[in-house]
C-alpha cells in the first residue's frame, strides 16, 4: 500500500517537456505541408475574406418602413381606387390589396335562414345538433324552416340577416398586377450610429414618380410594380387575386463600413410567404371580412358586410454592419496560428501508427529522464551527450534530433 501511494506521489510530481525530433520523410513531409497549406487557405478565404472576422458587426438593426399604393382598377362593373382596395390605409409596413370583395347588403339584427349547406334539416332536431357551434353566420335556434310542400329546409340563425353567401363566383381585379407600391425604408446600425435610406438623397421627384423597380436596371428605385413583384416569386397573378396570398418583401442590409458609405445599399428579395399551405384542400389564400355600418331614418342600424380576398404584403428589413477591429482580429489570428499546429497531430498519429519503424519513433519521441541519469551524466566529461547512437545528430542549441528514414530497422 505504501509502496503504491509513493509510486502514485511520484507519478503525479514529475514534468513533461516537448522534445523535437526531426523525421525526414518526403510523404510525412508532404502531408503535414499540405495540411497546413489548407488550415491556412480556409483562414485566409473564408474567415477573414468572406465572413470578415477582422470587424466587429451590428445585428441589432433599428428600421422604420412605410408605403403607399397608386393605381386604379374595374371590380364588379365598379372603378376601385387606392381608398377602396388597401388596408389597412396608414400606409405601414404590412398591408393587404383586396382583389376580390364579396358584399352582402342591408343586413339587420334579427332571425333567418342559414345559407351554408351543413345546416340543411328536415326537423328541429336535426339543428339542435348544431348547438354552440362556431360555424354558422349566427347562433342557432333549434328550429328548422322549411318551404310549404317541401322536404329539406335550413337551420334558423339569430344574428345579422340576410346571412352571408360566400358561394356565389365573382371574377377578380386582374388590374391588381398593373398597381405600383411605393416604399420608403430607413435604418440606422445603433453601435455605429450610421443612419441609411433606401433609396438616394440626390433622387428627384420627376425620377421617382418615373422609375420602377428593376434588380439590373433600376435596383435603387423604390416603386415596385405588382406584377413584377408577384412574378419575382414565381406566382400567376390570376390565382393569385382569386384566392388571395401573403408574399413577403425583404429589404436586405449588408454593409462593409471600412469601405465608402456610398456601398451600404439595400437588396431587395421576394417569395411567397404562404407557400406550405397554397396547395392545401382548406385555409388556402388569404381572406377577411369588415363592416360598414349605417342607420335608417327611425335610428335601426344595419350594416353592409364585405368578404374580402386580398394579397398580403409584409415589408421585412433585415441586415448587419461590420467595422475593423483589434480585439476580432487578434483572436482569430491566436486561433489560425494554434490551428496550424493540427498538421503536427496529423503527422504524428502516422507515424506512431501507419508507417513502418513507428517503434523507433516512439522511442525518439518520448524519453524518461530521471534524476539518476542526470545525476551520472554531469560526472562524465564535458561535451558527452546522453543517450545518442550512432547515425544521430543533435543541433547544440534547441536539443532536437534529426531522425533520418534510413536509421529505421528494417523489418524481420
Amino acid at each position: 500500500m505504501v509502496s503504491t501511494v509513493s509510486a502514485w506521489v511520484t507519478d503525479f510530481f514529475t514534468y513533461e517537456t516537448t522534445k523535437s525530433v526531426v523525421v525526414k520523410s518526403w510523404s510525412v513531409g508532404i502531408i503535414n505541408r499540405i495540411v497546413q497549406l489548407l488550415i491556412i487557405t480556409y483562414f485566409i478565404g473564408w474567415v477573414f475574406i468572406h465572413e470578415k472576422a477582422y470587424q466587429t458587426t451590428d445585428t441589432g438593426i433599428e428600421s422604420s418602413v412605410m408605403t403607399k399604393v397608386k393605381g386604379f382598377g374595374y371590380h364588379q362593373s365598379r372603378v376601385m381606387d387606392v381608398a377602396d382596395y388597401v388596408s389597412p390605409p396608414q400606409g405601414t409596413g404590412v398591408f393587404c390589396i383586396m382583389t376580390k370583395l364579396i358584399i352582402t347588403e342591408n343586413q339587420f339584427q334579427g332571425r333567418c335562414q342559414e345559407t351554408e349547406k351543413r345546416f340543411n334539416c328536415s326537423t328541429d332536431e336535426n339543428c339542435q345538433e348544431h348547438y354552440g357551434t362556431v360555424l354558422s353566420n349566427g347562433v342557432i335556434t333549434g328550429v328548422c324552416l322549411m318551404d310549404d310542400n317541401a322536404t329539406q329546409g335550413m337551420c334558423e340563425i339569430e344574428g345579422w340577416c340576410p346571412a352571408e353567401n360566400d358561394r356565389v363566383q365573382i371574377e377578380p381585379m386582374i388590374d391588381v398586377k398593373n398597381f405600383t407600391i411605393f416604399i420608403k425604408n430607413s435604418i440606422r446600425f445603433p453601435l455605429f450610429n450610421v443612419t441609411r435610406g433606401n433609396f438616394p438623397s440626390t433622387m428627384t421627384s420627376e425620377k421617382i414618380k418615373s422609375c420602377i423597380y428593376d434588380p439590373v436596371e433600376e435596383p435603387f428605385c423604390p416603386i415596385f410594380r405588382v406584377g413584377d413583384v408577384l412574378n419575382y416569386t414565381g406566382q400567376n397573378v390570376a390565382d393569385l387575386a382569386k384566392k388571395g396570398g401573403e408574399i413577403g418583401i425583404n429589404i436586405q442590409w449588408k454593409c462593409n463600413l471600412d469601405l465608402n458609405i456610398d456601398y451600404c445599399v439595400p437588396k431587395y428579395f421576394f417569395t411567397r410567404l404562404d407557400t406550405p399551405f397554397a396547395k392545401n384542400a382548406v385555409s388556402k389564400g388569404y381572406n377577411f371580412r369588415y363592416a360598414k355600418y349605417f342607420k335608417t331614418e327611425n335610428g335601426t342600424e344595419f350594416r353592409t358586410l364585405h368578404k374580402a380576398y386580398a394579397i398580403r404584403f409584409d415589408v421585412m428589413v433585415t441586415g448587419n454592419a461590420g467595422k475593423f477591429d483589434t480585439i476580432p482580429t487578434l483572436i482569430n489570428l491566436v486561433a489560425a496560428f494554434t490551428s496550424i499546429g493540427l498538421g503536427t497531430v496529423l503527422c504524428d498519429l502516422i507515424l506512431l501508427n501507419f508507417l513502418k519503424g513507428a517503434d523507433q519513433y516512439k522511442a525518439k519521441k518520448f524519453e524518461e529522464v530521471s534524476e539518476a541519469q542526470i545525476e551520472a551524466t554531469l560526472t562524465q566529461s564535458q561535451g558527452s551527450q546522453l543517450s545518442l547512437k550512432a547515425g544521430m545528430k543533435s543541433s547544440g542549441d534547441s536539443g532536437a534530433i534529426s531522425l533520418n528514414t534510413y536509421d529505421q530497422p528494417e523489418p524481420v
